[in-house]
């Protein structure tokens, strides 16, 4: 499966079904996130069931402030509709695998658990 452009106006609504949604915070200017690309790609071509989105932060700058993204790239994995995971920087192919493996391995009771509790 290709990468999904995500944008103001189908971020909330990709990233809010169920399963696991990828996003890679971009920007054409950007040389890391250039080299990132093809290893996003792969991955995205791996992982059917995943969703792979990507989000031009020069387009879409409100979706850039709206997650605080400060630098670029950044990963962001959101499953059923609850981010899991962001953190900045280009992976290596072997840790953006570790990544979703490990997000596909959350017990997402025990993750909306931990959530409510935190709302108190």
């Amino acid at each position: 499966m290709a990468t999904v452009e995500l944008t103001s106006a189908n971020f909330d609504e990709v990233t809010s079904r169920d399963g696991i949604v990828l996003v890679d915070f971009w920007a054409e200017w950007c040389g890391p996130c250039k080299r990132f690309a093809p290893v996003y790609e792969r991955s995205s071509e791996k992982h059917p069931d995943i969703v792979f989105g990507k989000v031009d932060t020069e387009a879409q700058q409100e979706l850039g402030a709206k997650f605080d993204i400060r630098s670029i790239p950044t990963i962001m994995a959101i499953r059923d509709g609850v981010i899991v995971f962001a953190q900045p920087g280009a992976l290596p192919e072997s840790a953006l695998e570790s990544v979703i493996s490990q997000v596909q391995a959350l017990d997402m009771d025990e993750v909306r658990k931990k959530l409510a509790g935190h709302k108190h």
